[in-house]
């Protein structure tokens, strides 16, 4: 795995192309003198995901990521880190632009455990990208980002405004005091506008892909199904189309599948 420039949304390997969006790690600002950043790429094949559940270790978001992205192609890297900056975010490298144009389509909104994921494209081609389908240029690219990464360290804006307040929170002896944060009001799972995929919930833990394919499948135009591993009391099950979605979800909420526990279905978050 590479390391992560001081910017939040500038991985070491990848920044964001689109519209500025929140930073996964800090945004880096070049000054006059310092090396230009590496140039954005007219070929998006890295994500970047914020509003990732920060409770869960990050060997387990990784490999849930994986899982999850797993249905439109192998993923060619994932990049998690549990520092600050770097914190409830992550990095999906593909080796196609139009793999990473129907994941971020697709699973845009996707309550990962619990928490809906927010994605847009990275501003640069990954490490990984750039090794798998341009190698002769993979050493010229990483140093130039290692060159860019240094000459930010210490002239970007957030992460001075982070010394600074360290400094005076030191220096008035009140530490790390608690940020008060406004609460994140969202709409209830059981009130959220019908789509063509549904959440599943509180599955025994013994259930398989193949017990959901049998019990979904008796409403017509399932799609797929698709099981995290590493979180194995939940699914997505998608369908072609709103309605037959509805329909399933209508008649199987609630359904004891093991003739115990009920499981509860909504619609996925978008």
């Amino acid at each position: 795995m590479h390391t992560l420039s001081n910017n939040p949304r500038h991985c070491s390997r990848c920044e964001r192309s689109t519209a500025p969006a929140p930073v996964s790690g800090a945004l880096a600002v070049p000054s006059a003198a310092a090396p230009a950043a590496p140039a954005p790429s007219a070929e998006p094949e890295t994500l970047y995901i914020q509003n990732l559940n920060e409770k869960i270790k990050i060997p387990v978001l990784k490999a849930s990521l994986r899982s999850l992205f797993k249905a439109y192609g192998e993923a060619l890297d994932v990049v998690a880190h549990s520092n600050l900056r770097m914190r409830g975010q992550a990095f999906v490298a593909f080796e196609s632009a139009e793999i990473a144009k129907k994941a971020l389509k697709e699973v845009r909104g996707f309550p990962l455990y619990s928490k809906p994921m927010q994605i847009s494209f990275a501003r640069t081609r990954s490490d990984a990208v750039v090794k798998k389908i341009d190698a002769a240029h993979y050493e010229e690219h990483k140093i130039r980002r290692l060159e860019h990464k240094k000459a930010t360290r210490y002239t970007n804006p957030l992460k001075r405004k982070y010394k600074a307040r360290k400094q005076a929170m030191d220096m008035d002896g009140t530490g790390a005091a608690p940020v008060s944060k406004r609460p994140n009001v969202q709409m209830p799972d059981e009130y959220l506008p019908p789509n063509k995929i549904l959440f599943l919930q509180n599955l025994p833990e013994s259930v398989t892909k193949d017990q959901l394919m049998a019990l979904f499948s008796q409403y017509p135009n399932l799609h797929e199904v698709r099981l995290i591993p590493t979180k194995k009391d939940i699914a997505f099950v998608e369908y072609v189309d709103e309605g037959s979605a509805t329909m399933a979800k209508d008649a199987l909420h609630n359904y004891k599948l093991d003739g115990e526990n009920k499981i509860k279905i909504t619609f996925a978050r978008k």
